[in-house]
């Protein structure tokens, strides 16, 4: 198990990123969230089984269909636990 918090920056708003992103990390059985972040970026946590997670981090290099990513900042993070996955505000 792991856990880890991205950044991702390019064109990552209003195309759909963060409801995408929610649909694949439910479909891996990851627990955390999403959110977008005022500077025109997207951070998420994602916690589960590591290839899951690994799975989730190269799904997040490209993004959906008309997202641009740029860059993708990734720190590990300690396991909490946490419940399920939600898209924050």
């Amino acid at each position: 198990m792991k856990r880890v918090r991205v950044i991702v920056r390019g064109r990552v708003q209003g195309v759909f990123f963060r409801a995408s992103c929610a649909r694949e990390a439910r479909a891996r059985r990851l627990a955390g969230w999403i959110r977008n972040r005022a500077d025109g970026a997207v951070e998420a946590a994602f916690e589960g089984l590591d290839q899951d997670v690994d799975e989730m981090l190269a799904w997040c290099r490209e993004g959906p269909d008309h997202a641009v990513v740029e860059a993708l900042e990734v720190s590990v993070e300690s396991t909490t636990g946490e419940p399920g996955f939600e898209v924050r505000g």
